[in-house]
């Protein structure tokens, strides 16, 4: 005990090694025990828990009409003739299997993909459903596993279904489109990126207007897709009619509460507006478009989310 209060850092087996070192004739216990007994005296501050990677798994809706669910995902990137990586960007409803969207980019950045889906949006319209697994840029390890981009759609009424990780079988669908992709336009890989956007436009267009599929009666996929009936008229402001105030999330993603306390909820909400609804006296529930993110209880100080660990008013998680 003496010499661990000398060396505050040491642990069991640095102390074990020092006192047979000092005292050879000696037979101590094992580190481990050496660890116990510091614990017992209050030697040792208890670690942090490190959290693993979040990922949130939602129930997935059957699509059974055109724009009911969209899939979306990253294709696995290939390397063009000039030696740079290619990553796909692709976008297809699964109804009528008709593909949206197909865009190469050099790298994965949420503020790239975001130009895309508003283009999309404008074309066709609104679906019901975006599906996608929980990588970036679609999800986070943050709150809820929010990011930028979801956010967005959740701005606009559209639900945000996640896979299971290390399942891509639950985008069956759009997976089995994404294998005929590779096939037909990354073996080989065009020389640049534009080349290669070129190969992907053309492929879009067989595949949609062209290839009959056996999904749906050896129809085109542009036979069988309409475009929604919810029209995208830019990005809506958020209306809480049955909270009792709305606050701004800071662009560091903190919130301050009716007490004046702060902490930090998401980075991904960063200049959103939140809705607060006092469900119980000093208790409050935090609303973001229909989601909610959790509860702050005034009195300890302590914001707790849905299923999540607990943050105090200093953002410290505990």
């Amino acid at each position: 005990m003496a010499l661990r209060r000398e060396h505050p850092t040491w642990g069991g087996r640095k102390l074990k090694a020092i006192l047979e070192e000092s005292h050879p004739a000696l037979r101590f216990p094992s580190s481990y025990t050496i660890n116990a007994w510091l614990r017992k005296k209050d030697l040792v501050k208890p670690r942090r828990r490190r959290l693993g990677p979040t990922y949130v798994v939602t129930p997935l809706t059957p699509a059974t009409t055109p724009n009911e669910v969209w899939a979306t995902d990253f294709k696995g990137q290939f390397r063009l003739g000039n030696g740079t990586l290619c990553y796909p960007l692709t976008a297809s409803d699964l109804a009528s299997r008709f593909i949206l969207s197909c865009e190469g980019f050099d790298r994965i950045d949420g503020e790239l993909v975001w130009p895309i889906f508003d283009r999309m949006f404008r074309e066709f319209g609104l679906p019901q459903v975006i599906r996608s697994d929980n990588g970036p840029p679609f999800g986070s390890h943050g709150l809820a596993g929010l990011s930028r981009l979801s956010v967005k759609w959740m701005r606009l009424g559209i639900r945000h279904e996640r896979i299971k990780p290390g399942h891509p079988e639950q985008n069956g669908v759009h997976e089995r489109m994404h294998r005929t992709l590779k096939q037909e336009t990354a073996r080989p890989g065009k020389k640049n990126l534009l080349q290669q956007q070129e190969r992907f436009d053309e492929f879009r267009d067989e595949f949609n207007d062209e290839r009959p599929h056996e999904a749906i009666g050896m129809r085109c996929p542009s036979k069988v897709y309409r475009s929604s009936g919810r029209a995208y008229r830019g990005m809506p402001e958020l209306e809480y009619p049955l909270a009792d105030d709305v606050r701004e999330v800071a662009s560091n993603g903190v919130v301050c509460m009716p007490d004046g306390e702060r902490f930090h909820l998401a980075a991904a909400l960063a200049r959103e507006r939140v809705g607060i609804q006092e469900v119980d006296d000093g208790r409050w529930l935090l609303v973001f478009a229909s989601m909610e993110l959790g509860h702050y209880d005034e009195r300890e100080k302590r914001f707790t989310p849905k299923g999540g660990e607990t943050k105090n008013g200093s953002g410290a998680t505990s």
